[in-house]
């Protein structure tokens, strides 16, 4: 089975606080990262990892 990469696996991971909710609103969601990943600019962060969802089973899913 190939392992699922997880976000923020990297020496420069945000420590947030135990029960941290993301919850950001539309606005920022367009501004801060879907207009960004659709025009290829860099992220501000790598938070939200990618994954190809077609290639494994919703129970297989982090």
């Amino acid at each position: 089975m190939e392992e699922i990469p997880a976000a923020g696996n990297n020496s420069s991971e945000i420590q947030l606080p135990p029960g941290f909710r993301f919850h950001p609103s539309d606005e920022e969601l367009i501004v801060h990262y879907l207009k960004n990943k659709v025009t290829s600019n860099p992220l501000p962060a790598s938070i939200i990892a990618e994954i190809d969802l077609y290639k494994y089973n919703p129970w297989e899913l982090p």
